[in-house]
């Protein structure tokens, strides 16, 4: 039997076998078929390191605690609750792992990759709509249920903002729903390409400064001829006002459509529509509505390939 660094609260070392996974405040433990996620603990570790790590898995059970709510199928996103205690958080246990590591060994179809992403986006729409933000979405905190359902499992730095806060506005330190729906598409990057992107939102920090910033787009990968690679963009470069826009344009990708890149043509043509109506006057805007009804009309085939996309202003 081999031992982990980990200690329990009693300074018993925890056998490596039993270690699910471990992050910078916790460590997940197999326990009676349970994934059971304690505060880290380091046989060298101060008890000031201790009880920093217990207070950052309190937070953690609180905002668990906002997103089960009965009554929203959205919820079913997050990683189900057993028990919480002072020192650990009983979450039900996943045997098909993480996100990153099913990656590793097996190549998604496409509409299995739609079905992912579709969930993401509803799942981030909920956790919004209870006024959190993520903040840590990573391909590694995705887990899969026996299904291969995406359930988000890791809130370790997320924030839990008061129930009236405006999410379009929100700023905590930095981070912003557009942070979260930016790193979203790094994992739809990450399942699209099988290529790694990891974001650094602290990249080019003063050491004095403490705030999350999105990187400059030179700093992304391209996304040039990939799958789905403009609404990946799009989350990138701020299109999406919220995870519900970014639902909306994923449930518009038809996988019948003979090519991703014209599919992708269409929704920015769309976008472009919006961008468009915002900076005009009325008189105008009804008249390039006029225009584009015309062109709908006469273009059938055009009409099937869009029906279903939703614009919101």
């Amino acid at each position: 039997m081999m031992s982990s660094p980990f200690v329990d609260n009693k300074g018993n070392t925890i056998p490596q076998e039993n270690v699910l996974g471990s992050g910078a405040t916790a460590v997940v433990l197999l326990q009676n078929g349970v994934a059971v996620k304690t505060p880290l603990r380091y046989i060298w570790s101060s008890d000031s390191d201790v009880q920093a790590n217990i207070e950052s898995l309190r937070r953690e059970q609180d905002i668990y605690r906002r997103l089960q709510v009965s009554g929203d199928y959205r919820s079913s996103g997050v990683v189900r609750c057993i028990e919480f205690s002072t020192e650990a958080t009983q979450l039900a246990y996943m045997a098909n792992g993480d996100l990153r590591a099913y990656l590793a060994k097996h190549c998604p179809p496409h509409q299995l990759q739609l079905t992912w992403f579709q969930e993401m986006a509803d799942t981030l729409s909920y956790i919004h709509d209870r006024r959190v933000l993520v903040a840590d979405i990573a391909s590694r905190n995705f887990l899969l249920d026996p299904d291969l359902c995406l359930k988000f499992c890791d809130f370790s730095e997320a924030s839990l903002l008061p129930l009236d806060s405006d999410m379009e506005g929100v700023d905590d330190n930095g981070f912003t729903t557009q942070i979260d729906i930016g790193l979203l598409g790094t994992v739809m990057y990450e399942v699209v390409t099988g290529n790694k992107c990891e974001i650094d939102l602290f990249k080019d920090n003063d050491p004095t400064d403490g705030r999350a910033y999105w990187p400059e787009r030179k700093f992304l990968p391209s996304t040039h001829g990939i799958w789905l690679g403009f609404i990946i963009e799009g989350c990138w470069n701020g299109e999406f006002q919220s995870a519900h826009s970014l639902l909306q344009a994923l449930n518009a990708v038809d996988l019948r459509s003979s090519s991703p890149i014209s599919r992708s043509r269409t929704i920015q043509f769309l976008f472009s529509i919006k961008k468009y109506i915002r900076q005009r006057p009325i008189s105008t805007i009804l008249g390039v509505l006029g225009v584009i009804a015309c062109t709908l009309f006469a273009g059938k085939k055009l009409f099937f390939t869009l029906r279903g996309f939703c614009i919101t202003f």
